[in-house]
């Protein structure tokens, strides 16, 4: 599929292998957590209020809220600037090597969300889940193939970098269509307002970021109000983020952007998010709740859904001409890949946050979520193993 690479593309493999292991950590730390004598001011905390004044600008958020509406912004601003940056210059850019991994990503957002809702067709309360296990987790899935080294061909990390970056913005789009609450007409018009400012900025040359900046933080703020998730300006702030060539070898503001935030994300945000996120009190947690719809449905759509979705769509597109496989990697090591697309964690938690808020059907999505991400991640992980060289070179 892919004959060269970015170099881009090569340090953010480097760079999610260690943020995965920190995402693990910190996941680990939040299941010991929240099991033990200190659940109660786990949660607590959580739950607590912290009221931001400036003037007579006032807003009120929970920690959790404050976590996954503010601080996933700016994770989210970062996907954006990837996706944006991929489709410009990267292995996106180039139609028929961008095609596999986004069948692959169509097939592994579609078969889950077949299973959930087949599972759950009979309990109309806990349909709205079907999207949580559509999204792969960047970082823990990155982290779990470069623990195996040079025996993973380069072609196969860049096919699940490019399919878990598209896989985000299918989970964007998502979030955008189904997840949105009652719109506020007079916070989206301001919304979009800050958007066409920032394409303003764009079109006229403006290459700083503190007027992004700026009006991206107030775009936040009405996209919070308005009935849509405040993410989502994330996004909306990635695509006005000028990125062209300008004959020298300065850096475009897009890539100073990302370079200088990413590390923040990697290691501060997502690790923040996955300890606020992960936990869950077990106790008196049994295998009748494993079997539970919710639990079932995702746990299923992850470990079942995405690597049958992800291979069957992967063979359709190469089988028929449109797509070229990863070189070096045999349709055993493709599979292996489609079954590491399973390791939802933080994207499946947060989309059931959304479907889910305050509700105790999430405890299920937690059990799904993390069985389904230790399944995929074993078996995954056993796969590539067993069937790739030790001291191969590519």
């Amino acid at each position: 599929m892919i004959t060269q690479t970015s170099s881009f593309i090569k340090w953010f493999i480097k760079h999610e292998t260690s943020a995965g292991i920190v995402l693990l950590v910190m996941t680990i730390l939040a299941l010991i957590i929240s099991n033990s004598t200190l659940s109660v001011e786990y949660f607590n905390i959580l739950e607590k209020y912290i009221t931001l004044q400036l003037g007579g600008f006032y807003m009120k958020l929970s920690v959790f809220h404050w976590i996954n509406d503010a601080l996933m912004a700016v994770f989210f601003l970062v996907v954006g600037l990837e996706i944006k940056r991929e489709f410009l210059e990267g292995e996106l850019s180039r139609p028929k090597q961008a095609l596999l991994p986004i069948v692959a990503a169509v097939g592994g957002m579609l078969v889950p969300a077949l299973i959930y809702v087949l599972i759950n067709i009979d309990t109309p309360e806990t349909l709205r889940g079907w999207a949580i296990p559509s999204a792969t987790d960047i970082a823990f899935s990155i982290g779990v193939l470069s623990l195996l080294g040079k025996r993973v061909p380069l072609s196969l990390k860049v096919f699940l970098v490019a399919l878990a970056i598209i896989d985000d913005l299918g989970a964007i789009v998502i979030i955008a269509i189904f997840y949105s609450t009652e719109m506020n007409l007079s916070y989206l018009f301001l919304m979009f307002a800050s958007f066409a400012l920032l394409l303003v900025f764009n079109k006229n040359g403006v290459k700083t970021s503190l007027p992004y900046i700026i009006v991206g933080l107030f775009m936040w703020y009405f996209t919070h109000e308005s009935g849509i998730h405040a993410t989502i300006s994330g996004v909306l702030l990635a695509i006005t983020i000028p990125h062209k060539k300008d004959g020298t070898h300065r850096t475009s503001l897009l890539k100073k952007i990302e370079h200088s935030v990413a590390p923040y994300v990697s290691f501060i945000i997502m690790p923040i998010f996955a300890f606020a996120n992960a936990g869950v009190n077990l106790e008196g947690v049994s295998f009748a709740q494993v079997l539970d719809k919710v639990t079932l449905g995702v746990l299923l759509g992850l470990f079942v859904g995405k690597q049958l979705g992800v291979f069957a769509f992967s063979i359709a597109a190469i089988k028929l001409g449109w797509a070229d496989k990863p070189k070096h990697c045999s349709w055993i090591n493709l599979y292996a890949v489609g079954v590491l697309t399973g390791i939802g964690f933080t994207m499946s938690l947060f989309v059931g946050n959304l479907a889910f808020p305050n509700s105790p059907f999430m405890d299920e999505v937690k059990i799904g979520v993390l069985l389904g991400s230790l399944f995929s991640t074993l078996l995954g992980y056993g796969m590539l193993l067993a069937t790739t060289k030790k001291n191969a070179k590519y």
